[in-house]
């Protein structure tokens, strides 16, 4: 049963608090935690993170200021006790500032409960509120916590809730009812949650903010509900379908590691409709039903909703995101119709933001200080610059200055670098404007004996001579060095904190593989100190044969320094079917987008493989796949240049 707590207004339930912590923590080990950001080497959410959040919430919401547990006579027994003193001092400060409370909220569904953390602003508003959807782990809105003191201190009100059936049983931050996938459910849950903060914090203004799933969640309510004003999307998806299934291949680990984060197994937290869905996924079957279920939860489905509620919309992402790749959320940037801001980071989903969302000193860091920065312009009306800003801002990949990290113990080197100096940011007025120009590179024959072609720069919109009439074969179904990553998320951390993975291009197996290089690379012009400059999305065309109806087509675009190690720049698989060993098929695909520079003297490499633990691939292995370059429809890489 709800109660009126005392603290705040609108109904709240008592507080259980999070089980079992214990241990008092640090400065430094708080600090250690931010740092690592939200996700663990195994793909799992970062331990540390879940226990400063916990640690965080039964500070703020056991006890109140006048209890004599908050006495200095009682300081070891006190809720902020296990906090080091900075953290403390904030959580005693957000409480003078702000009422906190645990509800219970009622969803769209009657037996849905939204379990929820506010953050009511004591003195006089109106003020505005942010509602924040959590991201999809298992628990829930307690990994928040820093920002919604951030929030809170900033003079918002703050509503996080977590979205129906996520979270692990028996934490008080999971929310009962059945994972909709950011569907119909989900959308109408954010617009109960809506009605709640309306009748009990009678807010001047609403925005949502969201990382990952909760991002999701924010665009799509705010599509169907026109009270939101603004949008901040972190580490966030455009066309679900595409994110999930695209070029005819299915992104299955994704799939896996999302399923792995729920709280409970699939049969226990999707109803029979989703978990035939998903069930479908995986099983590589009743696709264009997938494909539909998908569209259904795309925010990029309701752009002219969005466009007509005229929501101020800011997209953060990252160049090789592993869950929602890149070019699906350019599409859907690229379709709105409203105040936007799309900011591009080195890594992988949640590496630039998860930080910054956990734990201090985030809120001055980019990522975190600019997301901020829209929120006040567009609900409190800042005077912040925001209004001038261009629409796209990114990363140029590796960029950083880094310098090694020794062991503490010995001095030696470990291994791992740390960044000195952020990576170099390029803006544009538009996301169109990172492209300047584009160069065709004809693709060549002349790999006998596992030797690589040779990619020629045409000086045109066709291949010129040598670049036809050639094939080359492949042993398909066998794994290569040319891989995306080595493991979700992981590779993509890596890449932030400035260890972007290094590949030995000489043990790519030309068994089971094709590749073609340019020669060295010099600058186009004049004064430039860079090979190319790499703005924008590429895009690939070959031709291909199979002595099976289907085949994988793995492409990876790689930096080649002098020694044949290299850095992965872009990829992106396909998957043909209808092949035939004596009909030629031309296929003709979008790598993911990149702001790369290759140094002058390394070589651009091509390769082409068949499998990926990312993908599901369509391969049969040990049957040859034959690639070509007919008169007809020359074989190209179209490189997009800044």
């Amino acid at each position: 049963m709800s109660q009126q707590n005392p603290f705040t207004t609108g109904p709240a339930e008592p507080f259980p608090g999070f089980p079992g912590i214990t241990a008092g923590l640090t400065d430094a080990e708080a600090s250690r935690i931010a740092g690592r950001g939200l996700w663990a080497p195994d793909g799992t959410v970062e331990p540390g993170a879940v226990r400063l959040g916990q640690t965080l919430a039964n500070a703020l919401l056991t006890g109140t200021p006048g209890d004599p547990d908050r006495t200095a006579g009682n300081a070891d027994t006190a809720p902020t006790a296990l906090l080091p003193a900075g953290l403390a001092t904030v959580v005693e400060e957000v409480r003078g500032l702000a009422l906190p409370a645990y509800h219970r909220i009622e969803g769209a569904s009657d037996d849905v409960r939204l379990s929820a953390l506010s953050l009511r602003q004591r003195g006089p508003g109106p003020h505005p509120l942010v509602v924040l959807p959590a991201g999809w782990t298992p628990f829930g809105w307690s990994l928040f916590l820093w920002t919604y003191l951030v929030l809170a201190r900033k003079g918002y009100h703050v509503l996080a809730y977590t979205p129906r059936g996520l979270g692990t049983p028996g934490l008080p931050s999971t929310s009962s009812g059945l994972v909709d996938v950011a569907g119909p459910h989900d959308w109408a849950d954010g617009s109960a949650v809506v009605d709640f903060a309306v009748d009990h914090f009678a807010p001047s203004v609403i925005g949502f903010m969201g990382e990952s799933y909760g991002s999701g969640i924010s665009q799509l309510v705010a599509a169907h509900d026109d009270r939101v004003a603004v949008v901040v999307a972190l580490s966030t998806w455009g066309n679900l379908a595409t994110a999930l299934y695209d070029h005819g291949t299915r992104h299955v680990a994704a799939v896996k590691a999302l399923l792995a984060l729920t709280g409970g197994p699939v049969e226990t937290k999707f109803d029979e409709d989703n978990q035939s869905v998903l069930a479908d996924f995986l099983a590589d079957r009743n696709l264009p039903d997938v494909v539909d279920w998908g569209r259904r939860r795309a925010p990029e489905s309701y752009l002219d909703l969005t466009n007509d509620n005229g929501t101020p919309t800011f997209f953060s992402n990252t160049w090789h995101e592993s869950l929602f790749a890149v070019n699906q959320l350019l599409e859907t940037f690229e379709g709105l119709d409203v105040p936007k801001r799309l900011n591009l980071w080195i890594g992988d989903h949640a590496a630039p933001e998860g930080p910054g969302l956990i734990g201090p000193p985030g809120e001055t860091d980019p990522p975190l200080a600019e997301a901020y920065a829209w929120l006040d312009h567009h609900l409190k009306g800042a005077p912040n610059g925001v209004a001038a800003w261009p629409e796209a801002s990114a990363q140029v990949m590796f960029t950083y200055t880094t310098e090694p990290v020794p062991d503490p113990a010995t001095g030696e080197p470990t291994g791992e670098r740390r960044i000195l100096a952020p990576a170099r940011r390029e803006a544009h007025e538009r996301w169109s404007g990172f492209t300047r120009s584009t160069e065709v590179f004809g693709l060549t024959g002349d790999g006998a004996g596992g030797a690589d072609g040779r990619l020629l720069p045409t000086g045109g919109a066709t291949p010129g001579p040598g670049g036809t009439g050639w094939r080359r074969t492949f042993l398909a179904g066998v794994d290569t060095e040319a891989t995306a990553m080595d493991a979700i998320m992981r590779t993509g951390r890596a890449e932030w904190t400035g260890n972007p993975k290094t590949y030995d291009t000489r043990k790519i197996d030309r068994r089971h593989a094709v590749a073609w290089t340019t020669d060295p690379l010099t600058p186009l012009r004049p004064g430039d100190t860079a090979g190319r400059r790499i703005r924008g999305v590429p895009r690939l065309r070959l031709t291909v044969r199979s002595t099976v109806s289907s085949a994988s087509l793995y492409a990876h675009l790689f930096d080649v320094a002098e020694d044949g190690t290299a850095r992965i720049v872009s990829h992106e698989p396909l998957n043909a079917y209808g092949l035939a060993p004596d009909r030629d098929t031309t296929v003709t695909w979008r790598l993911q987008a990149a702001a790369y520079d290759i140094a002058a003297g390394h070589r651009l490499m091509l390769a082409v493989d068949s499998k990926d633990p990312l993908y599901g691939d369509a391969t049969v292995t040990w049957t040859q796949t034959v690639v070509g370059s007919p008169d007809s429809t020359p074989s190209f890489l179209e490189l997009p240049l800044g």
